[in-house]
Order: structure tokens, then C-alpha cells, then sequence
């Protein structure tokens, strides 16, 4: 598996697994069929319910702890920010069955996000969180956060596919150490990217599928990917991506496919901040 170094010296797969929207109930299967296959990066959340499955498919894979890069995201959290994040930590920590993890994210760039940041800058020294990063900052955010902290995020989880390429905010983020890291990679299917004809054709040049062709992208462009599956084939298919690589005519291509703008929304949208800001989750 080919790995990138983040800012801090820490070795981070380019490859993971996420189970953003699998069902509780299905992802302690598809973890371990994910493990099985080779995956050794995994990606939840607390937003997304299924800590628990995932730390029972670790345990369960005797796959050893030192060999597993495991990320989950922190909620939204009013003050006092940092005593909720430090609990917040924790209860994951216990969810997961782990005594450490290998990058901590602020999930979303609102509520008190200093008090967030210097809770985790405190969990980072201490060295419960071996990184820690944020996800789904825009670029004033992002600087605004790294001008006025001590530790510059190592990682950055944005929305970043062939529809919304994120190629200028990557040299940005490049330019302070900050690695990006892909959600959406497929964009959920939206745009037909699976029956897009020249993702289609450059998979058939390369005896490729589309999805490989999409994954290959993202990584021969340094792009962390965390493509998500509930089909062991599928997991296979998705992680057989580095016997090729994509010519310069190629990804000049692809290029041409980006439409500047998120297929999703915006976190920028006063509703959107509403929405997310206020939810709540429980423990």
C-alpha cells in the first residue's frame, strides 16, 4: 500500500476504507471483509453511528493494532468546547475498543472550533490523537485556523471528485503542509460518473473499471481516498488501483470534467450552517 507522510512525520495509507451510510447493523461485516481484503486505512465518524461495529470488526480481525491507520470525527461542540471534545474523545475511544487513534477530525467547521482545536492540539501532545485534522473547511477557515493555533491541521476531509476537482485548494493546502483527503470520491454516482464516457473510455484503455479509473485519479494525484462498499468484490475491485497509472494526456482530461462547484452543498449557505450547527448528537 503506498502511504504519505503527513506534516507531523506520521505514515498515512492513500488508500482506506469509510463506511459513511452503512447501517450499524452492516458494518462489522463489511469492516472485516474490508480487512480481509488489504485495507489497513479506516474512516468513521461519531455522526455516522457505527463506531462500535467497526472496533468489534478490529478486534475480531487480529490484524495487529500497529498495522491499522483508524480515523473518527469529532461533532459539533459548544463551550466549553474543549471539556465536550476531551469527552467526546473518549467516548469514541471506548466505541472503537482502541487506546489511541491515528488522526482525530473536527467533522465540521462550526460551533466553538478554537476550543475544539486546542482540546485536540492537547490530545495530540499527549499522544491519545497520533494526528489530528479537520474536515470540510474552505480555504479562509482553514487559515484562519492554522494563523491562529500552534499545530497546523495534518489533514483536510473535503468533498473532492472528477465533478469538483479541488485542484487549487490542494496547491493551497500543499503550500502549508496540510494533506487532502477525499469524501464523495464517486460522487455518490450523481452526473452518471459511472457511465461517464470518458472516465469509461481511459478504463478501457487501462482494462479498467470506471471506479478504479475515478480512485486511481484521486491517488496519482496524492489525494488520500476512502472509497466505501458493502460488497466484498466491489472492496477488491476498489483496491486494485496501483498496477497502472494514468498518462499526463489522460489527467489533463479528467480535468476538463470539473465543474468548480459541490454536487452536495454548500458550507457556506446560512441554512446548511443552521442545519448542521444545531444538531445534536447523543452519546
Amino acid at each position: 500500500m503506498e502511504t504519505v507522510t503527513l506534516n507531523n512525520g506520521v505514515e498515512m495509507p492513500l488508500l482506506g476504507f469509510g463506511v459513511y451510510q452503512i447501517p450499524a447493523e452492516d458494518t462489522e461485516r463489511a469492516v472485516s471483509e474490508a480487512l480481509a481484503t488489504g485495507y489497513r486505512l479506516l474512516d468513521t465518524a461519531a455522526a455516522y453511528g457505527n463506531e462500535e461495529a467497526v472496533g468489534r470488526a478490529i478486534t475480531s480481525s487480529g490484524v495487529p493494532r500497529g498495522d491499522l491507520f483508524v480515523t473518527t470525527k469529532l461533532w459539533v461542540q459548544d463551550a466549553p468546547a474543549e471539556e465536550n471534545t476531551r469527552r467526546a474523545f473518549e467516548t469514541s475511544l471506548n466505541k472503537l475498543g482502541l487506546d489511541h487513534l491515528d488522526l482525530y477530525l473536527i467533522h465540521q467547521p462550526f460551533g466553538d472550533v478554537y476550543g475544539q482545536w486546542r482540546a485536540m492540539e492537547a490530545l495530540h501532545r499527549e499522544g491519545t490523537a497520533k494526528a489530528i485534522g479537520v474536515a470540510n473547511f474552505y480555504p479562509d477557515r482553514l487559515i484562519d485556523l492554522i494563523n491562529n493555533n500552534e499545530i497546523t491541521p495534518q489533514v483536510n476531509q473535503i468533498e473532492t471528485h472528477p465533478f469538483f476537482q479541488r485542484a487549487d485548494y490542494q496547491e493551497l493546502m500543499e503550500q502549508h503542509g496540510v494533506r487532502i483527503q477525499s469524501w464523495g470520491g464517486f460522487a455518490e454516482g450523481r452526473n452518471d460518473l459511472f457511465g461517464q464516457p470518458l472516465l469509461a473510455e481511459i478504463g478501457t484503455a487501462h482494462g479498467k473499471s470506471v471506479a478504479q479509473v475515478v480512485l486511481r485519479w484521486l491517488t496519482q494525484r496524492g489525494v488520500i481516498a476512502i472509497p466505501k462498499s458493502v460488497r466484498a468484490e466491489r472492496m477488491a475491485e476498489n483496491f486494485d488501483v496501483f498496477d497502472f497509472r494514468l498518462t499526463d494526456e489522460q489527467m489533463a482530461r479528467i480535468a476538463t470534467l470539473d465543474t468548480g462547484a459541490s454536487l452536495f452543498f454548500d458550507h457556506r449557505d446560512p441554512e446548511m450552517v443552521t442545519r448542521l450547527g444545531t444538531h445534536r448528537l447523543e452519546d
